[in-house]
């Protein structure tokens, strides 16, 4: 294949993997760790 093709191929599957992590983080089970710093400073 040509490098370009290789590149273009290399870059949507990172994009896709972090993407795809951040998602995990958002809603998956690591988001019960995550803090609302709104809720935090009721007035």
């Amino acid at each position: 294949m040509e490098p370009a093709t290789v590149l273009s191929i290399s870059l949507v599957a990172m994009l896709l993997a972090f993407t795809g992590y951040g998602i995990y983080v958002s809603f998956g089970p690591p988001s019960k760790e995550l803090d609302d710093p709104f809720e935090d400073h009721e007035d």
